[in-house]
């Protein structure tokens, strides 16, 4: 069994959520890095100011810490992220080779699923513009708009948020194609309601002129990184939307914002960008037909979120010191 001293806790939790993680175990020391309480009303950015000599003596993280301040730690034995990303943590000189990492996939479906939902249903009812005619004091018709009942909706990404995007979409008439890099050979039941079929990477080609939404929830890697690019863009089906609540950097954004002007695109959702923040003067701000937030659909903007991150390092913790498997193992 695994001999756990110290517990550093970078996640808010209440009180009761606190007294279940020592309970989870009993002979450890925690340290609580957020003020123990009320987490229903969080700042927007919680700060808060960690020194590198408390994270030196954590042999247990949950939550994300700067990946600066870890500094190869070799005491600490494994870190339970809050977020569903982990790629900073497994650069090298990170984490000490020992180091088990697990994440939060699982808690963010609906929060992520939703704010893209929300993002792709303005673009279609062309609600932006007229959020502009309002400041404006202009009664205007914006003209034709479109809709999700009958269309072809592409998934990339069709894990936990891409299955809460496509019941979404199958929901108000669409069909959803889920695309993945392997296929499972006993696919969860849900995925027969979300997804009319899914298909593998290798397959994208050919679903692209046909689909008039393609949204994508991709993490980034060496496959994904630039892969919406011109030859991409240019095989999409004229008039469809792209939303991407997935990694920045899959994105060629100079091809989007051409893509967008020249309205091979009808529009394009984005909640993510490279580099983020997306600097001041990047020209694919003023981009048509195109919705930009700060990578905000996930985080802890919903409460049930917090609690399933939460509940997730509960669990975790009490299999670690017990010496059983782990939930959402990315390195071990």
């Amino acid at each position: 069994m695994p001999q756990v001293n110290t517990v550093l806790v970078k996640i808010p939790v209440t009180v009761e959520e606190a007294d279940t993680l020592r309970a989870a175990a009993p002979g450890a020391s925690f340290d609580f890095a957020a003020p123990v309480g009320d987490t229903s009303r969080l700042p927007k950015t919680p700060r808060l100011n960690i020194r590198a000599d408390r994270v030196a003596k954590a042999d247990v993280i949950l939550g994300n810490i700067a990946p600066a301040l870890i500094a190869s730690s070799p005491r600490l034995q494994w870190i339970q992220l809050g977020s569903a990303g982990y790629e900073p943590y497994l650069a090298p000189g990170v984490l000490a080779p020992s180091t088990i990492v697990t994440n939060g996939t699982g808690a963010y479906g609906p929060a992520v699923a939703e704010h893209a939902f929300a993002m792709l249903l303005s673009l279609m009812k062309r609600l932006p513009a007229y959020q502009v005619d309002q400041r404006s004091h202009e009664w205007s018709d914006e003209g034709m708009v479109a809709t999700l009942d009958g269309a072809h909706v592409l998934v990339l990404g069709a894990g936990d948020i891409g299955l809460c995007f496509a019941r979404l979409c199958t929901a108000v008439g669409a069909t959803c194609v889920g695309v993945r890099r392997h296929i499972p050979n006993s696919p969860a039941p849900e995925y027969a309601l979300a997804f009319s079929r899914v298909t593998t990477m290798d397959g994208l080609v050919n679903e692209l002129p046909t689909a008039d939404v393609v949204a994508s929830f991709l993490p980034s890697s060496e496959e994904t990184r630039g892969l919406v690019d011109g030859g991409f863009l240019g095989t999409m089906k004229t008039g469809a939307y792209l939303v991407n609540a997935g990694r920045g950097d899959l994105i060629d954004q100079d091809a989007l914002r051409r893509a967008l002007e020249d309205g091979k695109l009808a529009g394009a959702a984005l909640d993510v960008t490279s580099p983020e923040p997306l600097p001041a003067d990047d020209p694919l701000w003023d981009a048509p037909n195109l919705i930009i937030t700060p990578h905000v659909a996930g985080f802890w903007h919903l409460h049930a979120t917090l609690e399933r991150v939460v509940a997730l390092a509960t669990e975790n913790l009490k299999r670690y010191v017990r010496g059983e498997q782990l939930k959402n193992v990315v390195r071990g």
